[in-house]
């Protein structure tokens, strides 16, 4: 319903046109040639306002990734540490003060090497009385059996007698009784003297401990006692030296109870070490310790991984970061994770870029990790695939968007 002015017009009375009306009665007057260039400024007025942020105020474009050889790994990650997979604590077993060390720590020994001593003073001193109470003793046996020859004599001499009424009962009673008397004497007295001589050899077996030898060939990896300090082989055996084998060393990978169900003795496995990440050491699983370390109630499984360390560079107690692979493609087209989706159908596709811009294709999917997947189908070597879309404004921001499709 249109507009009327009330207002009348002074000269004839005459109602004045409404406003819709004044303005077509303008447009009318145009020239037909401006009428027309009004037209279509206003219809690109209205193209701006509804495309605008398409054409003039953001552009699209494809972040991408090219389609390359390379090899994907599905791995299970553990942290550990290497130690010497054949080592010996040396310690002491006789008490008394250190007296000297003859190697340090770094030093490379032989088996039979003397490496410690300690004061053999008290070690000496009861050998020495051991060996006495064992003349003592052999020196009894001698005279028990010099008193053994004349009782058997006399004992003899009774019994002639006896024949004849020449003796009493009585003595050849006593002088048989002292016969089995002495004889009882000297093998209390050889029993004492076996006893003994086990005693000598102990004493002479401690003084032998008083000089500590190497057990093993390898390097001195650790000193716990110093020179001048007293040891007490009482209780425990004190440890003087630790003695390694570094020709082969052990990693010990704490695996998280999650994972070590998928792991299995003779597995590949590869390692890097803290500092040296970019060279791997190979080997296989040697052995998987049935029972878990706890540590703020979380369950850690040792595994065991042996490795060569013919020239030296791996060393104890260094870090490491464990590999265990549970499968593994070589030479295989790979792409990031992120340009394979999947679809309604649960096949795999991977947006490609073409001349006529993104397509999309189906692929077969092999193996994958948190990076790269294996394109074995669907996919040539040096194709160019779609990761994810950014979008640029006209102030130079740029933004990132998922588009349907995209991982």
């Amino acid at each position: 319903m249109g507009y009327e002015s009330e207002a009348r017009d002074g000269t004839n009375g005459a109602a004045t046109p409404s406003l819709p009306e004044r303005l077509r009665a303008h447009w009318l007057a145009l020239p037909s040639l401006a009428r027309r260039g009004a037209a279509g400024v206003v219809a690109l007025i209205a193209l701006w306002i509804v495309y605008g942020p398409f054409f003039g105020g953001e552009s699209v474009s494809y972040r991408t990734a090219t389609a390359t050889r390379g090899t994907v790994e599905q791995t299970v990650t553990a942290l550990g540490a290497l130690q010497p997979k054949d080592y010996v604590d040396v310690g002491a077993q006789v008490s008394g003060q250190l007296k000297a060390v003859y190697v340090d720590v770094g030093d490379d020994v032989k088996e039979g090497d003397l490496l410690a001593e300690i004061d053999a003073k008290t070690s000496e001193t009861e050998l020495a009385a051991a060996r006495a109470r064992l003349v003592q003793l052999q020196s009894e046996l001698a005279g028990s059996q010099a008193e053994l020859v004349l009782a058997q004599r006399q004992y003899k001499r009774n019994l002639d007698l006896a024949k004849i009424d020449a003796v009493s009962r009585d003595d050849l009673d006593t002088s048989e009784t002292a016969v089995k008397t002495t004889q009882a004497t000297i093998a209390s007295l050889k029993a004492q003297i076996t006893q003994q001589e086990s005693t000598v050899e102990g004493a002479e077996v401690n003084l032998g401990y008083t000089k500590i030898y190497a057990p093993m060939t390898g390097t001195v990896t650790d000193q716990e006692a110093l020179q001048g300090q007293t040891l007490n082989a009482n209780q425990t055996a004190p440890t003087i030296l630790t003695i390694s084998d570094l020709s082969t060393m052990t990693v010990e990978a704490e695996v998280a109870e999650a994972d070590v169900g998928r792991l299995a003795e003779g597995m590949p496995v590869y390692f890097t070490t803290l500092g040296a990440a970019n060279e791997r050491w190979r080997s296989t699983v040697r052995q998987i310790l049935p029972t878990p370390e706890i540590e703020n109630d979380v369950v850690l499984y040792t595994v065991l991984v042996d490795i060569a360390n013919p020239d030296g560079k791996l060393m104890k107690d260094m870090t490491t970061q464990v590999f265990f692979l549970l499968g593994e493609a070589r030479d295989a087209i790979t792409v990031p994770v992120g340009a394979v989706s999947e679809g309604e159908d649960g096949k795999s596709y991977v947006t490609v870029m073409t001349e006529d811009g993104p397509s999309q294709r189906q692929v077969e999917v092999g193996l994958t990790n948190r990076i790269s997947a294996e394109i074995k189908n669907g996919l040539d070597e040096g194709e160019t695939v779609v990761t994810g879309v950014s979008s640029g404004t006209e102030s130079g921001t740029t933004k990132s968007r998922r588009m349907p499709g995209f991982l």
